[in-house]
């Protein structure tokens, strides 16, 4: 199991080693597994919401009209995609790829859910970013809050789990606090919990790896 002192000296330790630049650097909280068949389908794809709020928080879309896209415009979502934008795009492959890529979280109106699979689902599918249905009257102004104070994490067939914990301006306990949260969400799906964590690492943009292992022979590192 990862403490937070263990974080936190995580993030001392990456901060330290960071190249100042005329940017604000990203950092980012790296588990690396052990233990795990990934040959099994081991997959985890979850949303994981922060207790601290990062800067350049991830840009949202809704698939929906009516009500629904003027309550998601009031909210300030990214992008609203109306159903006859959604049924251009299945045969636009370049411009659908590209709306996916943009974006970090998507929601959709139910009843329109089949229209986004034959239209976004070949390229929202393999980045795990299918949209989260809306039924009627979903609280698109609470969901929206939650989505941009949130991070995917997400690996697949691949023994490592990456997410953004902050940005340099922000506070160590801040940034600990986050990583915290991450850790905490994610033993939770992990098949032996905290056993299944080799490595923990933690890196600004341009900076070195502050790496911590949890192999009892490399306790020192």
């Amino acid at each position: 199991m990862i403490t937070g002192g263990q974080l936190g000296e995580l993030v001392k330790r990456a901060r330290e080693g960071a190249t100042k630049r005329n940017f604000d650097q990203s950092v980012e909280l790296t588990l690396v597994l052990k233990d795990i068949d990934v040959k099994r389908g081991f997959s985890i794809n979850e949303v994981i919401e922060l207790p601290n709020k990062i800067s350049n928080p991830p840009r949202i879309c809704v698939v929906g009209s009516g009500d629904l896209s003027t309550r998601a415009k009031k909210a300030g979502i990214d992008r609203i995609i109306e159903p006859d934008e959604l049924d251009r795009l299945g045969t636009n492959r370049r411009e659908a790829r590209k709306i996916v890529r943009a974006h970090d979280f998507f929601l959709a109106d139910t009843s329109l859910m089949p229209n986004v699979g034959r239209s976004l689902g070949q390229f929202l599918g393999p980045q795990g970013k299918m949209p989260t249905p809306l039924q009627y009257g979903a609280p698109i102004e609470t969901l929206s809050t939650k989505f941009r104070n949130s991070v995917r994490v997400r690996t697949k067939n691949q023994l490592n789990l990456a997410a953004k914990i902050g940005d340099e301006k922000m506070e160590d306990s801040k940034l600990v606090s986050n990583a915290e949260t991450v850790v905490t969400e994610l033993e939770k799906k992990l098949p032996q919990g905290g056993k299944n964590i080799q490595n923990a690492v933690v890196k600004f943009t341009m900076g070195s790896t502050a790496k911590l292992s949890m192999l009892k022979k490399d306790k020192g590192a």
